[in-house]
């Protein structure tokens, strides 16, 4: 694959349309000005003319504003199974796929608020900077054990 305009735009819309079975957690940004932004700024971080960040910024990075309804949750947010296998959790999600992800970068919570999910319906939500992080949203502590299956079919 050679990595131009054209090809960094289809990774970016869709990584497992463009490289089937890769272990991307990023689904893609849909909107192609965002495509457009992105390239840009990459080409001008390749030219060393990237605007800096602003020093008064730090620290809020990834942080959101509000809470999440994850009641709200699309399917690919949805998951229906969860199977620990070796060092690896692999996480089934409504909309079909399935997801690999190494244990030290997959958490556990609870939500039990009106935002949180519903009872037997995780949700999983990324984090870290870098996308190669999610936490698993239950609505009860007592779910945990109850969902996850040791399996390594």
């Amino acid at each position: 694959m050679v990595w131009n305009d054209a090809t960094l735009d289809q990774w970016l819309a869709d990584p497992e349309r463009l490289v089937p079975g890769n272990s991307m957690t990023f689904p893609g940004l849909k909107a192609s000005k965002d495509r457009q932004d992105v390239v840009a700024y990459l080409k001008a971080a390749a030219e060393n003319k990237a605007p800096q960040a602003d020093q008064g910024a730090r620290g809020t990075m990834g942080m959101r504003a509000q809470k999440l309804d994850l009641r709200k949750a699309p399917p690919e947010g949805q998951v229906t199974s969860i199977r620990y296998c070796g060092d690896s959790y692999t996480v089934d999600t409504a909309d079909g796929k399935s997801q690999k992800i190494w244990e030290f970068n997959l958490r556990f919570k609870t939500d039990s608020s009106r935002s949180g999910p519903l009872p037997r319906k995780p949700v999983v939500i990324g984090a870290g900077m870098q996308g190669d992080r999610a936490s698993i949203v239950f609505a009860s502590p007592s779910e945990i054990n109850e969902f996850i299956k040791v399996s390594c079919r």
